[in-house]
């Protein structure tokens, strides 16, 4: 029997009695015939045995009493110490299957059970974070409420943390651990151990000791182990039961044989196997009467909710796999009462525990009484403020229906229904999936097929689709036409797409026996339509939904295509007929005019549907003639927009048609608009509807097109005009005309503000863009000076033209500067892989811009340097640290008086020096506040900068081995480079007849990148190569001038530190827990259901929902 203290510890004993192994499978227990009795199980308080092994003292033992030197894992197991580790550490780590983590304690247990239970025992304590260790001189002379009240006081309170609730992968994989080791333990001695009275003993009576602590660690822990032992033991329940039938069917089998044929010793081994197995079966039912009376019941109301959580889930688990025995009222209670849990957590597992339950159709006879007595609960849970704990309430009614619809009620349903316009899309999806459940499923697939071929109908859907417009109609939130298609797009796809049907039931006319749709029905199925194409051409739920667009997966990608083409396929031929049917409706043809936005235009090209094109754009046309409303005529305005697309072969075709529209209307606009101001005072209400018409349609289309050349600014201009001189223009006229004429200032204010930028750019056509294209792909350096030789062609035809003092806030400088952005945007965002490209880009922009000096002298600017304000267009494109390079060599072409010079003409390297120094590693100071950043540069020249002909020196090592490509750069090999002609750097003649002398000869030609391999390196490698031998000479002069030096001794900076003193402070709860000793009257003596031998044990169980039988005390109950 199983009592409350821990039992006295006895020396192990050997018996010489044969015992069952472990590995032994169930076959061979039932063919073990050989008559051997079942072992006796010791008792704890039993004397030892004669035969008694010598004991090792606890010196010779490991920590908790692990022998030294024994195998744990299946391999030695030891610290950095060379001393094994304890059981605890072993579970922690996982490092090997926790098979051989049990067999190797099992094998430890029959050694010496003393100290192998010791281990285990230690084992829960280290696992609830406790420094102590519980010795063995402890178990003898302690009980058991003194032991857990010993290794209380040891608990280190220096964190509130413990292995269950510390985060990290370590310890979340440590719980899973923990778990499996206990599983695992229990089924590896199922057969023997766990009947020895002992073993079990010990530990149930361990974990209730320590469950009913005031320490939080303690409490938790043990919970934990002692559910997952419960259900470990629940399953050896179950094996023990379907054994015990079989044995019994054997039984019978043989002693239904004649008498001749019958085996009196097979009989004689199954009854003595049978009652083996009832003991067994008895004794497993005892020790989880334990562990739910004296665990389950106090802390499934635990002040902790995730003790609470641990509870619920784990007799879920017991309902699902021992139904017989533990699916009833008297269990069930529990997860009912915990329904009204106040934390999210406890009634997520709740719900999660009965959907394990519905799930199985055969166990709803059982669960029929719950469902009633808390279904109102369930329902209610829909509205949970907590998202998770809505979506698994409704997917719980969702199985209830499936089970049974008339458990039920219409009311219950309608709290459902509306949750499918939720802003919170998964809460949405599952109210979804009910109402598909709900609707959608009771038809007869066969019988509809059958119907709607007898009616001439190519989709069985006719009727399921009705039932969507009507429910949609219902509903009363028709402007939420789209959350509802989104909802039911996961579980309904099927019938949402079929376009067929839908265009069906508003074309055709209805046949015998079948209704006709009404006007609202076919509104709201317009809009239903549309809003499922939107959802299968764009594959995202709609505005309001989810946090963003997510990127799809390959599958779901080629879903997408594949719906773009049939939704295009179908519409582009039954558009037009849609539009022709309903096109004096507003509000129909507005819904309409949306879908051509999702068509693939291609297919009219591909698959010859020009003819449907152009049906289309005759029904457009009839509906900008036959309607004023403004949503109407912006709908058909961006469906123009959308079809006029230049990356489309239909391009040409539409806007002939458009503008044809645009002349009718401009013609008859400037009629009306002369006889409206020709009549005056006498104008009739015809003349100014005429006007006001025609400016209706002419102001919606000049949203979204540029009319100018229609000069509509004109008339517009004359209507407000008049208005003003006589005050008698309708004030309809005179809005009207006003936001025309805004749409005509806008669209002449963006040509002024992209012609001037764009007049470079604009002599780059489609051939030389290609061109540049397939440049960039093959090399990346190459392309990039083709570029900058671009940008330095132009700004020499500048100062040939202009002089070289330019005028940089021209439209000439503007629009070489736009032609740099726009080169820079070639470069993509990928700075990685255009990190060498643009960096020798920036490498021939410094050395064009200091190739000449200033004639005048050293204190002007050289002629080119206005090029960098040009170049200043690229730095964004170079990453950090190349900044600082480019940086550096930008300052081996300054002298000290450029570096102080703040003119305007030193503009354009104060702006470039700046673009470099943005974003850089190095601390910085501003070369543009005055005379302190002028002060600083003096200091930074006096301590870094070299004489002036020791740079000009390094600037020859420079143009001699550090870059890698120039300007006459060829391609090695023996085919020449042909000769750039459209690209050729005009320079300056003046300019270059002045320095002719200086570039007799050019470094880095032909043959010296082929033979030379610091040639072959890039400029960024060279540059660092050349930082690093810099930092290397300094560290070799500082060494050798420290070697002269008077070495001095270092006086250690590592002082004892003192240790910190903590206060011993024990643990405890943050408030005393309710009486967990609480009895229940109504809790029942777990009695696992009687085997087919059985039968006359069974007896009727109480309605444990009834209020005599329920606790009325409500602190039970969360």
């Amino acid at each position: 029997m199983i009592t409350s203290e821990l039992p006295v510890l006895q020396d192990s004993v050997e018996s010489g009695q044969d015992t069952v192994s472990l590995s032994m499978s169930m076959s061979e227990l039932d063919d073990t015939g050989d008559g051997k009795t079942k072992k006796k199980r010791g008792r704890p308080g039993r004397p030892p045995a004669p035969s008694k092994k010598p004991r090792k003292s606890p010196s010779e033992k490991g920590p908790m009493g692990v022998q030294r030197g024994r195998k744990a894992n299946g391999m030695a197991q030891q610290n950095g110490e060379g001393d094994p580790v304890t059981l605890f550490e072993v579970v922690k780590q996982g490092k090997s299957a926790m098979q051989s983590v049990v067999d190797d304690w099992i094998e430890s247990y029959r050694q010496d059970r003393d100290l192998a239970l010791l281990d285990l025992i230690n084992f829960f304590i280290q696992c609830s974070g406790c420094k102590g260790t519980v010795r063995i001189e402890m178990f003898r002379n302690m009980q058991n409420a003194e032991i857990i009240r010993k290794m209380t006081e040891e608990f280190d309170e220096d964190s509130g943390d413990y292995p269950l609730t510390i985060s990290g992968p370590l310890w979340k994989k440590f719980r899973y651990n923990f778990c499996e080791f206990i599983c695992v333990l229990i089924r590896q001695c199922q057969y023997s151990i766990i009947y020895d009275e002992y073993m079990m003993d010990t530990v149930i009576s361990l974990l209730t000791g320590l469950s009913d602590s005031q320490v939080r660690a303690f409490r938790h822990t043990s919970t934990l182990a002692a559910m997952k032992l419960m259900t470990a033991l629940v399953n050896v329940a179950l094996n023990l039961s379907i054994n015990q039938d079989n044995t019994q069917r054997q039984y019978e089998a043989e002693r239904n044989k004649m008498a001749g044929k019958r085996a009196n010793e097979k009989l004689e081994l199954l009854l003595q196997r049978r009652k083996e197995l009832q003991e067994n079966q008895d004794e497993i039912e005892n020790m989880m009467n334990s562990i739910f009376k004296g665990i389950f019941v106090h802390r499934y109301r635990d002040a902790i909710a995730e003790i609470r959580a641990i509870c619920i889930e784990e007799i879920g688990v017991w309902m699902k796999m021992y139904s017989d025995a533990f699916l009833n009222d008297s269990y069930l209670k529990y997860v009912g009462w915990t329904l009204h849990d106040r934390q999210g957590e406890v009634r997520l597992k709740c719900l999660k525990a009965l959907q394990n339950l519905y799930t199985n159709r055969e166990l709803f006879p059982k669960l029929e009484l719950f469902t009633n007595r808390f279904k109102d609960r369930i329902v209610s849970m829909t509205l949970d403020k907590e998202y998770d704990v809505a979506v698994e309430a409704i997917r719980l009614v969702t199985l209830i229906l499936q089970g049974s619809e008339d458990a039920l009620s219409n009311e219950d349903c309608e709290n459902v229904y509306h949750l499918v316009y939720s802003a919170h899309r998964p809460v949405a999806v599952a109210a979804g999936e009910f109402l598909h459940r709900k609707l959608f499923s009771r038809h007869d697939p066969q019988a509809e097929e059958a119907l709607a071929k007898r009616r001439g109908r190519s989709s069985p859907n006719g009727n399921l689709i009705r039932m969507l417009v009507l429910f949609f109609l219902e509903s009363e939130l028709h402007e939420h036409a789209a959350y509802l298609v989104d909802s039911l797009w996961e579980s309904s796809q099927e019938l949402l797409k079929d376009w067929e049907c839908m265009t069906e039931l508003l074309l055709e006319e209805p046949v015998q026996g079948e209704e006709v749709l009404l006007d609202r029905q076919e509104s709201a199925l317009i809009e239903l339509t549309v809003c499922t194409i939107r959802q299968a051409a764009e594959a995202h739920p709609p505005v309001g939904r989810g946090t963003g667009k997510r990127v799809l997966t390959a599958k779901e990608r080629k879903m997408q295509i594949d719906d773009k083409n049939k939704l295009t396929e179908h519409f582009i031929m039954a558009l037009p007929m849609l539009l022709s049917k309903y096109q004096t409706d507003a509000e129909k043809v507005a819904n309409l005019l949306q879908i051509p936005q999702y068509f693939d235009l291609d297919v009219y090209s591909a698959g010859r549907m020009e003819k449907h094109l152009e049906a289309l754009l005759k029904q457009i046309k009839f509906v900008v003639e036959k309607h004023t409303d403004t949503e109407v005529l912006e709908a058909c305005s961006k469906t123009y927009c959308i079809l006029c697309s230049e990356e489309y072969t239909i391009m040409n075709r539409v806007d002939i048609a458009h503008s044809q529209l645009i002349d009718e209307l401009a013609d008859r606009f400037s009629h009306s608009v002369e006889e409206l101001l020709q009549a005056g005072e006498e104008a009739d209400d015809d003349d100014i509807y005429n006007v006001l018409s025609t400016l209706k349609r002419l102001t919606a289309f000049h949203n979204a097109h540029d009319l100018t050349r229609w000069d509509l600014f004109g008339n517009c201009y004359r209507l407000l005009r008049t208005g003003i001189e006589q005050g008698s223009m309708p004030e309809q006229i005179a809005v009207q005309a006003l936001q025309c004429s805004h749409y005509s200032i806008l669209w002449q204010l963006v040509k002024i503000t992209e012609g001037a930028p764009s007049k470079y750019y604009n002599d780059y056509g489609d051939i030389i863009k290609e061109t540049l294209s397939k440049t960039r792909q093959t090399d990346k350096i190459l392309c990039a000076k083709t570029l900058i030789l671009s940008l330095q062609q132009l700004f020499n035809e500048l100062i040939q033209d202009q002089g070289p003092n330019l005028d940089r806030t021209s439209s000439h400088v503007s629009g070489i500067k736009e032609l740099a952005r726009r080169f820079a945007l070639t470069f993509g965002l990928d700075q990685i892989k255009t990190r060498e490209a643009v960096a020798t880009l920036h490498k021939d922009g410094i050395e064009f811009a200091f190739k000449y000096q200033n004639p005048k002298g050293p204190e002007y600017p050289p002629p080119n340097l206005a090029f960098l304000e040009v170049l200043c267009e690229f730095s964004s494109k170079l990453l950090r640290q190349d900044k600082k390079t480019v940086h550096s060599y930008l300052e081996n072409f300054m002298t000290e008086q450029m570096m102080e010079r703040r003119e305007d003409i030193w503009l354009p390297l104060i702006s470039y020096r700046n673009s470099l120094l943005t974003g850089g590693d190095e601390d910085r100071m501003s070369i543009t506040s005055g005379s302190s950043s002028s002060k600083g540069g003096s200091i930074r020249s006096k301590k870094g900068r070299p004489p002036l002909h020791k740079k000009r020196i390094e600037e020859e090592s420079v143009e001699g081995s550090w870059m890698i490509r120039n300007d006459t750069l060829q391609t090695p090999g023996a085919l020449q480079t042909p000769q750039l002609t459209s690209t050729v750097l005009r320079e300056n003649p003046r300019q270059a007849a002045e320095h002719l002398s200086e570039q007799n000869s050019e470094p880095g030609s032909e043959s010296d990148y082929v033979h030379n391999p610091q040639m072959q390196m890039s400029w960024l490698g060279q540059q660092k190569m050349e930082e690093v031998n810099r930092k290397e000479r300094t560290a070799m002069n500082y060494m050798k001038a420290r070697s002269g030096g008077v070495r001095q001794t270092v006086r250690g900076l590592m002082e004892d530190d003192a240790e910190p003193i903590f206060e011993d402070v024990m643990m405890s709860s943050r408030g005393q827990l309710e009486d967990m000793s609480e009895e229940f009257e109504d809790t029942m003596v777990i009695d696992l259901p009687p085997s087919r031998n059985r039968r006359e044990r069974a007896e009727l169980r109480p309605d444990f929902f009834d209020s005599a039988a329920m606790i009325e005390d409500e602190s039970v109950r969360l």
